[in-house]
């Protein structure tokens, strides 16, 4: 399952943020003219021609970071000097040969590993005239490039997959077969399980508040599982952010969760759930995302009560996601990680599962039958045509209805639960979606769909 990969190494600011992004065609690490911004080791997948590697991010070497991480900072970056196949020194061509890029590559040396020399922003002609005094550096004349506009990025590309040790078996598969994102506020404990699941040491913990900025990407595998976990930035009250860091790390954790399968919301037990949480489980529902609730540091709790104990004050708490299983676990005492994680593919698997059209007719006509919508005064009576399922994850079904104006949200709410408890979708959003049209009932029970006149769903219905 190990991909090939390709680590972004050099002093801060040169733009390995931005190279990495550029590979990736997206944003995955924070890109900032403050020094120190990348802390982790960020990686993504990069697809190039018919090769799959990934190419990691670290903090700049020579780094004094504000928050005293210097020496865990390096540590990541020694760590990505073992792992990576491949070594991209990175030196600005705008500023030209500085001292701590001879510094790097002194280190770059020892490392034993191949090495090109990459001179970014190399926009204009007078940057591109300081590439001749990196020769010093003793790695050969360097690739001129842009991340910022592109320029020189495929040919760089191409370079590095011929320098790619060759493919194997296990790397055939492009894509890990879960995401899982890790969201809570500031020192939940997430960088923590990120380790634990990667058996290595791969994001910084530390008791200093902020010290994950990035959504960090990290491929695992578990019982022939493949598996993405996303660590995040801890969040807080949007009024104590502080800088633009800090908003761009927070943005970045919403995009993690967007782009998951399933989120792990984390919560301190030795502490209430706040606003925060409470904002964090509004975020999720509204974007209807898979949710495991789940309780940290399960070793500090000042009572060692059941875990059961505790479901109340949750579901009081987070109302809104009363639908979402809730586990707890400890890193430091291993207890109930790995059950976590299976819980995780539960929902991934229930979030997956699509329903007959004639199955779900007849649960929807049934529903009806039991509990119909309540017309306004002088309304016209709602009424439900016909009901398809055209996506999963989240399972989403289309309604045509004579009118979406005549359906409240409670109305909804209790079709919800109802295909929750006919189907295999008890722990996971629904989205049902209404669509107006005229002249189509909704079938009985069994059989199929009937219109009046032209009738039935248009093409395009029918095709989803």
């Amino acid at each position: 399952m190990a991909f090939p990969v390709v680590a972004l190494v050099g002093r801060p600011n040169v733009g390995k943020s931005s190279l990495l992004n550029r590979m990736a065609r997206r944003r995955v690490s924070i890109v900032e003219p403050t020094p120190g911004v990348t802390r982790d080791r960020v990686t993504a997948l990069v697809e190039h021609g018919d090769r799959s590697f990934q190419v990691m991010d670290t903090g700049g070497i020579g780094l004094f970071d504000e928050a005293l991480l210097k020496v865990e900072v390096e540590r990541q970056i020694q760590a990505a000097f073992l792992e990576a196949d491949l070594l991209l020194f990175l030196v600005d061509a705008r500023e030209g040969l500085t001292p701590v890029d001879l510094e790097v590559a002194g280190l770059l040396r020892k490392s034993r590993k191949p090495v090109f020399l990459v001179a970014n922003k190399a926009e204009s002609p007078a940057s591109r005239m300081e590439a001749p005094a990196f020769l010093r550096l003793g790695f050969g004349e360097p690739f001129l490039v842009s991340a910022l506009e592109g320029f020189g990025v495929p040919e760089l590309l191409d370079r590095v997959v011929k320098e790619l040790p060759p493919e194997g078996e296990e790397r055939a598969a492009l894509e890990p077969l879960m995401k899982i994102a890790v969201l809570g506020k500031r020192n939940t404990g997430k960088s923590s399980l990120i380790n634990y699941l990667a058996g290595e040491e791969r994001v910084i913990v530390s008791e200093l508040p902020g010290t994950t900025r990035d959504a960090v990407d990290v491929l695992f595998e578990r019982g022939g599982r493949r598996i993405l976990a996303i660590d995040t930035a801890g969040l807080r009250k949007k009024r104590s952010v502080q800088d633009a860091v800090e908003f761009f790390s927070m943005k970045r954790a919403e995009t993690a969760a967007l782009r998951a399968d399933v989120v792990l919301l984390l919560f301190d037990v030795s502490r209430p759930i706040s606003r925060v949480d409470q904002s964090l489980a509004k975020f999720l529902l509204d974007h209807h995302k898979p949710v495991v609730i789940a309780g940290t540091k399960w070793d500090l709790a000042k009572e060692r009560t059941r875990p059961g104990d505790w479901e109340e004050y949750i579901r009081a708490k987070l109302a809104g996601l009363s639908f979402a299983p809730i586990s707890f676990f400890s890193v430091k005492e291993g207890f109930h990680v790995e059950e976590t994680l299976d819980l995780c593919w539960e929902l991934f698997s229930q979030s997956r599962v699509r329903v007959g059209t004639g199955e779900l007719n007849r649960v929807l006509r049934e529903a009806l039958e039991t509990v119909s919508p309540r017309p306004k005064r002088g309304a016209k009576a709602p009424k439900i045509f016909f009901a398809t399922q055209p996506e999963i994850g989240p399972p989403t079904f289309v309604l045509f209805v004579n009118d979406p104006a005549l359906f409240s949200k409670d109305y909804l709410r209790f079709l919800q639960n109802r295909l929750r408890r006919e189907f295999p979708f008890k722990e996971v959003p629904l989205r049902i979606l209404l669509r107006k049209r005229e002249k189509v009932e909704l079938p009985p029970a069994g059989g199929k769909e009937r219109g009046r006149g032209r009738g039935g769903p248009g093409k395009r219905e029918r095709k989803r």
